[in-house]
């Protein structure tokens, strides 16, 4: 959890590493020596979370024991969450025990799970309810992703600003400035490119920078350019999901068909949010089909 504090960031390049998007890099890269306690845990909820953002729940769920601190404990609670449909329901009610625990409840790594559970599952304000109050780049950049989902950019540009005062360099204040350009939209649309192309300049291409200056490219009216880059994203993770969802957006623009990258949206990702709406799409129009017939 990147802290906002002037002490020195051990975990500073494994921190990078996981914002990036290069998560088996963040996991291969994780033996350092010399973490005091506290940079050891925050060191492994890196390398778990890296591992969720893998797809590899299981993994998670089974290392960490009972035992473990209060962050990593937060951190598999995200993975059972996200783990199964099924165990949706009784991981947020022990989060929401968790949350009311006087002896927990403030733990920064836990509010931050919290905040990325109930925006999974688009209770904005019961999310922003746990992340409001900050305290870590990590959380900030959080309410700037729930404030953009909520369609309340000023909102979502006084966080940015309170970012920008501590670190304007950080990997997360950039990612957050993009991500905020990226609603704007209009002329603010080439500087959310100019940061993403930065970032390929500076660290090893990952699925997240390629998807983020493809979506760029795509807003504006470079579906070619949008679709190569997609192109390249695919060949590092055949099944990342917004790579699949944005290559199935693409593909339209380009006059191309997009059932492919559907079907394998749904077969590995069938709770993302396209396959969700493509599916509603598809029942309102076999009702106004039965209607009139």
């Amino acid at each position: 959890m990147a802290a906002m504090g002037a002490a020195p960031d051990h975990l500073f390049n494994l921190r990078n590493q996981f914002y990036l998007g290069a998560y088996q890099t963040a996991i291969n890269n994780s033996e350092i020596p010399h973490l005091s306690p506290e940079d050891a845990v925050e060191r492994d909820c890196l390398v778990f979370r890296s591992y969720i953002a893998l797809g590899s729940y299981q993994l998670v769920i089974s290392e960490i024991d009972e035992s473990a601190a209060t962050p990593l404990q937060a951190v598999k609670l995200l993975a059972m969450y996200l783990s199964s449909p099924a165990h949706k329901e009784s991981t947020i009610s022990s989060l929401r025990e968790w949350l009311a625990d006087s002896t927990i409840g403030n733990n920064a790594t836990l509010r931050l799970v919290a905040g990325i559970v109930f925006m999974h599952e688009e209770d904005y304000s019961e999310a922003l309810k746990h992340t409001h109050a900050g305290g870590t780049m990590d959380l900030h950049a959080l309410n700037v992703q729930i404030f953009i989902k909520m369609h309340r950019s000023d909102y979502a540009e006084k966080q940015l600003g309170v970012m920008q005062q501590y670190d304007e360099d950080h990997t997360l204040t950039q990612l957050a400035t993009a991500w905020f350009n990226l609603a704007v939209g209009g002329s603010k649309i080439q500087e959310a490119y100019l940061i993403f192309q930065d970032f390929c300049e500076k660290y090893p291409m990952t699925c997240l920078i390629l998807n983020g200056k493809a979506v760029c490219c795509m807003q504006m009216g470079n579906f070619d350019e949008a679709e190569s880059l997609l192109l390249e994203a695919l060949n590092k993770d055949a099944k990342d999901p917004e790579t699949l969802a944005n290559l199935v957006v693409c593909s339209l623009h380009v006059g191309k068909s997009s059932s492919r990258y559907l079907s394998q949206l749904k077969l590995s990702h069938p709770e993302h949010v396209l396959v969700k709406r493509v599916a509603s799409a598809e029942d309102n129009f076999e009702r106004a089909v039965q209607s009139v017939a």
